[in-house]
């Protein structure tokens, strides 16, 4: 858990930009994206923007970038997908690899490998979404989710005293699909980053008062979400934090960027408990995306980030 020191020198020139995509959150890539292209054009590098679909392979052969920042969210860009097909290319490319990819993106895989590595985690099952829609396959509260998407996209909290919730939590989607279905744990929302060898500070996260939780609307809408940075925590609590992330990052094998999140109950006769939620092996570089805002305290601005990340790119990761 070093300091963060310099940036590295550009060595690179001709950099592709990954982004849009094919998954739910292809709105919230086309925004890291253009931020990320915008700040790499300001530190110098030749950048082609592609919004990436099924010609992805033949775009790249045509293009020979020397490196690809993966800005993709979600599924197809950030679950190894997209990793294997550079690596295949032998193209260098920013964030983590194949196996991390697609480990840290499958939410109760992850969950196991990071128990074992002495990370705690709440207890959950996998479930059809239909049997979680039907009657309650755990004692409320517990939250319902993808077992393979990002930035909240889906998820439904279960209180005590509801129904199923049948409609909130079928909606639209395959009712075969598989869900995780996870113990509800209270609590103040806390993410921590990590950049290389370089831990960040803790920020804490406040939803709008009218939002349920830190959803997709407290993550990206205007004034969703108030971020508290440094997160007012005792000083054992905020070094473990900062431990377990890191522990976390290396268990589920990240490189370059990744960002834990985390539920500490400090609530009146809560448990005490600290769970570590999820990494995210890709987060956001949006306007309010937390890793740039973590980078920027520790004394890199964005265009320093976004080189330093690309500097980084390589294959095998």
């Amino acid at each position: 858990m070093s300091k963060l020191g310099p940036a590295p020198d550009r060595t690179r020139s001709s950099v592709a930009v990954l982004l849009g995509g094919l998954s739910a959150e292809r709105e919230v890539s086309l925004n890291s994206g253009n931020a990320v292209a915008d700040a790499l054009e300001g530190e110098g590098y030749a950048v082609t923007r592609i919004d990436v679909g099924r010609d992805l392979p033949q775009r790249l052969m045509e293009l020979k970038p020397e490196a690809c920042f993966n800005a993709l969210h979600g599924r197809h860009g950030e679950d190894g997908e997209v990793q294997g097909i550079l690596e295949f290319l032998q193209i260098p490319y920013t964030h983590s690899g194949v196996l991390a990819s697609a480990l840290a993106m499958h939410k109760e895989r992850a969950k196991a490998v990071m128990a074992a590595a002495g990370v705690p985690v709440a207890e959950a099952i996998l479930v059809p979404r239909h049997e979680a829609a039907a009657s309650h396959v755990m004692a409320p509260p517990y939250v319902v989710k993808p077992v393979d998407e990002g930035s909240s996209v889906g998820v439904v909290i279960v209180r005590p005293g509801d129904n199923a919730m049948s409609e909130a939590i079928l909606g639209r989607d395959d009712p075969n699909q598989i869900v995780m279905v996870e113990r509800f744990v209270a609590g103040r929302e806390l993410t921590c980053g990590v950049i290389g060898d370089f831990v960040s500070d803790i920020t804490e996260i406040v939803p709008r008062d009218d939002l349920p939780f830190y959803d997709f609307a407290a993550k990206y809408g205007a004034g969703g979400s108030k971020h508290v940075l440094p997160a007012n925590l005792s000083p054992d609590v905020y070094q473990s934090i900062r431990k377990l992330t890191f522990l976390a990052h290396q268990a589920l094998g990240c490189r370059g960027v990744s960002r834990a999140d985390f539920r500490f109950d400090d609530t009146p006769g809560g448990t005490g408990e600290l769970i570590c939620l999820e990494v995210n092996t890709q987060p956001g570089m949006t306007a309010t995306s937390l890793v740039p805002e973590l980078a920027q305290y520790a004394g890199w601005p964005f265009g320093t980030l976004v080189r330093w990340i690309i500097e980084d790119a390589s294959c095998n990761r």
